[in-house]
């Protein structure tokens, strides 16, 4: 591609540059466009951090020790 570029015309560089710009601008209008068309959001939507109760961790703790201490009950039993 930029062994192609090096063989083309300054003239012709020049004008797709020139292209290049006006469609950026052009994406750029379309884009505030859009943006001012669209509805804003009625109201922010913020989600609480979900916390846990040190009573609740304890539970799931001990659950698992106790899930564990089978597991390694069972396979000493083999």
């Amino acid at each position: 591609m930029i062994r192609e570029i090096l063989f083309i015309p300054a003239k012709r560089l020049r004008r797709a540059v020139e292209i290049k710009t006006q469609i950026e601008r052009l994406e750029d209008q379309l884009e505030n466009l859009i943006v001012a068309t669209t509805p804003a959001p009625i109201g922010k939507v913020i989600r609480m951090k979900r916390r846990m109760s040190a009573a609740a961790r304890r539970k799931i703790s001990t659950a698992a020790k106790n899930r564990w201490a089978r597991i390694k009950a069972a396979a000493k039993g083999r």
